[in-house]
């Protein structure tokens, strides 16, 4: 045995551990981040696939060869051509087109402009909404508190799309209203999750410090505690964008969303069901796959961020 007492190769083991410490500390929280999100393949691919179709999404016109919305370059005379036929200009339509003669290809890259802009915007105003009323009622507390929850528990106690219909029924049709549909819808959501979370950051002890220094509420709110409050709110933001895209392809698959002229993903299902058993299919089919594979990426993205962001979900 060697004089320092130590095995063979134990002190390159010990030198290798050193190493990969030090590596780890020299890393930023953003690449640790990444290295514990791209530990799951299904979570990177889900990642990819959903920057794909953002991607799609911008620049539709650039890549559609018709623009679906300009009822000058629709010809009734193509309607309902099966993929990969020929158009009476010469056009190829390689997902075939629909019961208006729209390319369904420029269809569902300007259908998903819509639906990702009402989703992603949906979300973000109930983001925001949700999550000052729940970090105020967590801070304020007593009547605060009580009031705020109760108008959540509501508001929660109804399904989503039948509060949805309701505001549409009242509203009407339009994009507009069907944003504002899902904010109310979503908003309570992100409330009560954010504030479970600033319920346990309060009584700890940086917000005592914070307090003890004679600081604005506001600034108490808004720079000490939410910042501890981002975490679950990435989640749930994450996993209420994949919800919003498919209520708003409900209502739109409905009837109540947004308007015949401008079709989301959900308008356009609509508009091909009636000819699922008659054979063309690819009305449907295309803009559901679109659709399922939108929701599907999000999903995987946001089960692993909720595993990466909150340790108790480590397996």
């Amino acid at each position: 045995m060697p004089a320092s007492g130590a095995y063979p190769g134990e002190a390159p083991r010990a030198s290798a551990v050193t190493r990969a410490q030090a590596a780890s500390d020299e890393e930023t929280p953003l690449q640790l981040f990444w290295i514990n999100f791209s530990q799951s393949w299904l979570a990177v691919f889900g990642l990819a696939v959903f920057c794909l179709i953002i991607l799609a999404a911008i620049f539709a016109p650039w890549l559609s060869p018709q623009n679906p919305y300009d009822l000058a370059q629709l010809n009734i005379l193509d309607s309902r051509l099966p993929p990969g036929s020929l158009s009476s200009e010469g056009h190829v339509h390689w997902l075939g087109t629909d019961d208006q003669g729209r390319d369904l290809y420029s269809a569902i890259l300007y259908g998903l402009r819509i639906s990702l802009g009402v989703g992603v915007g949906s979300a973000f105003i109930a983001l925001i909404i949700g999550c000052t009323l729940g970090l105020i009622a967590a801070y304020a507390g007593g009547r605060t508190d009580s009031a705020v929850m109760r108008i959540v528990d509501l508001q929660l106690s109804f399904p989503s799309i039948l509060v949805a219909l309701m505001i549409l029924a009242f509203l009407g049709k339009g994009v507009m209203n069907v944003l504002l549909a899902l904010v109310i819808v979503e908003w309570a959501y992100y409330a009560r999750v954010v504030r479970a979370t600033a319920l346990v950051e309060r009584d700890r002890e940086y917000m005592e410090a914070a307090a003890s220094l004679a600081l604005p509420r506001w600034r108490i709110i808004f720079r000490h505690l939410l910042p501890n409050c981002v975490p679950p709110m990435i989640v749930i933001a994450t996993q209420q964008v994949a919800r919003a895209i498919a209520l708003e392809a409900t209502l739109s698959y409905l009837g109540l969303g947004v308007p015949i002229t401008e079709p989301s993903l959900g308008l356009l299902i609509a508009n091909g069901y009636q000819y699922m058993l008659s054979g063309r299919y690819w009305v449907s089919v295309y803009p559901g796959v679109a659709l399922l594979v939108t929701i599907i990426a999000l999903n995987l993205v946001g089960d692993q961020l909720r595993d990466v962001l909150n340790p108790r979900h480590l397996k």
